[in-house]
């Protein structure tokens, strides 16, 4: 590319990204008058509505990762790679059925609410912050490494800075305007997430003649099989299937679980059914963001399989590997020039801006809220807003560690790691002790902690051990890359083995029916305000 056509994708790429961050930032400062209790900190007075909800929930979980990662794994590894699509969308039946509204009627905050109000609070609470610390940090690690290289990628500025400026960014969203505007910067990104997938997939279609047996007949004679040519791209088989690697179709099962489980347990997703007015509009929201996330992972298919039809392989290589986070852009500007790139750029700052700041958001309120009020304080706060001047301070500790170690990482980290690592605590960790909680009255807080510890300790360890660890492919003891199919059935059984060794509680037993007659009915949970 000439210097010139260089200027021209720069200019108009960072034009639009400066626009929605003027815009978010006018939004910023908005929702920073309205900030002033816990509760409008925290939970935007739980004044969202179900469809803005719901855009908001789609907006902070169709990420980075899901825009321009999935896009070039179908390309490459076609239906094995539009499993992930599935798998992400089908995670939030989990959320509608089973957590949606027992979280949101028997919580204030955090997931750590439901936990605490059964078991004994202090130990439960310490446990439940350390996994939300953990999960957030993992996972925006994983966004800010991609933010890193993406960046870089996209508008040609060092990974370093790019790195720091998302993050600064994503601090002021958080710091000044809390959720309120950390709900506004996720429903926007969506929006625009989903004009660009609609306007690209369209664009695909139209060089298909809008008929979609002449695009599959395309896709089945796409010449993107690499080692595999006697496979076309509509076969299983090409990433997991035992012929590429003897433990794949295990691997995809591990990952499956993985994804579907994880999504229930994921912070950042679950303190979004904080900021509704009552479980019903919870639903309503689970619902909404199930028909948008669908609608996006359907569209993923046109990015993966129309890149795969329309540009030639070479150009979607680096050095001769797969550069699958720039198929969805390289597409964009085969199609639609160099104004509609910069549009999908833009489209990409947003998403990882907005998705740091959901993560952001629940790892501050997590420290602060469970560990710094209901820990250390016994549920006191020191002095009125403490609670909340320490969420902003962690906001700057949490983004600060994540930034630092994304830098250190360096733009050739391995981001899935990361991403699976977050999504095994989540499912391994927090979802056994919410489903517990909620259905076993005999659960104890021998029995949370001890989930929270084995879930959270093995899925780390089946990690570190994987061929994504730290011996390599070559060396590594634990032969999957997704450990779900051992940690998630290990952090069950640890709640189920330190409940039965942990001494009777009345007083929980007794809890479990007020529990559960609040989380089904609503009554008694916390409603919309500005207060505490």
């Amino acid at each position: 590319m000439t210097p010139l056509l260089s200027a021209i994708a720069i200019t108009p790429a960072l034009g639009m990204f400066l626009a929605f961050v003027a815009l978010t930032l006018v939004i910023t400062y908005f929702s920073a008058r309205k900030a002033t209790g816990s509760a409008s900190y925290f939970a935007a007075g739980r004044s969202i509505k179900g469809w803005q909800n719901g855009l908001a929930v789609a907006g902070d979980y169709m990420s980075a990762a899901s825009f321009l990662g999935i896009s070039g794994m179908i390309a490459f590894k076609g239906y094995d790679g539009f499993m992930y699509s599935v798998g992400f969308l089908v995670a939030y039946l989990t959320v509608l059925l089973l957590v949606a509204e027992p979280l949101r009627n028997a919580g204030k905050y955090t997931m750590a609410d439901l936990l605490a109000y059964r078991m004994s609070p202090r130990p439960v609470r310490a446990m439940a912050s350390m996994s939300t610390l953990m999960v957030s940090t993992i996972y925006m690690i994983a966004q800010m490494v991609g933010a890193g290289g993406i960046i870089k990628e996209l508008i040609h500025v060092e990974f370093a800075p790019a790195v720091i400026g998302v993050g600064v960014l994503m601090l002021i969203y958080v710091v000044f305007g809390g959720m309120l505007a950390t709900t506004w910067v996720q429903i926007i990104k969506a929006v625009l997430l989903m004009g660009g997938a609609f306007a690209l997939s369209w664009l695909v279609l139209g060089k298909h003649d809008f008929s979609m047996t002449k695009f599959f007949t395309a896709v089945a004679h796409a010449d993107y099989a690499g080692t595999m040519p006697e496979k076309n791209l509509l076969e299983p088989g090409m990433k997991y299937g035992a012929a590429v690697n003897p433990w794949g179709p295990l691997d995809f099962i591990s990952l499956a679980l993985g994804l579907v489980l994880g999504t229930a347990g994921l912070p950042h997703i679950l303190v979004r059914f904080y900021t509704v007015p009552d479980a019903k509009t919870a639903r309503v929201s689970v619902a909404w963001a199930i028909g948008v996330i669908g609608v996006f992972y359907i569209l993923t298919t046109f990015f993966g399989f129309g890149a795969a039809t329309v540009l030639p392989i070479d150009s979607i290589m680096v050095n001769g590997k797969e550069n699958t986070n720039m198929v969805a852009p390289i597409l964009a500007k085969a199609l639609g020039g160099e104004f509609f790139f910069a549009f999908i750029s833009a489209v990409a700052f947003a998403t990882i801006l907005a998705v740091v700041a959901g993560l952001t958001m629940s790892a501050s309120t997590s420290f602060a809220h469970d560990f710094y009020t209901n820990v250390i304080h016994h549920g006191r706060e020191t002095r009125p807003g403490q609670e909340i001047r320490v969420a902003r301070l962690t906001a700057f500790v949490v983004g600060a560690v994540s930034i630092g170690i994304a830098i250190f990482m360096g733009p050739t980290a391995n981001a899935a790691f990361l991403v699976g690592l977050a999504f095994a605590v989540a499912a391994s960790a927090n979802l056994p002790v919410i489903l517990f909680s909620v259905f076993w009255k005999r659960f104890n807080t021998t029995g949370a902690v001890a989930g929270l510890a084995t879930g959270l300790g093995s899925s780390i360890l089946l990690i570190v051990l994987s061929p994504n660890g730290i011996f390599g492919k070559e060396g590594a003891i634990f032969p999957l890359e997704n450990p779900g199919i051992l940690s998630i059935p290990a952090g069950f059984l640890g709640a189920w083995i330190g409940t039965l060794l942990g001494k009777a509680d009345p007083e929980s037993e007794a809890k479990f029916a007020e529990l559960n007659f609040r989380a089904q009915t609503g009554l008694g949970s916390e409603k919309a305000g500005s207060g505490h």
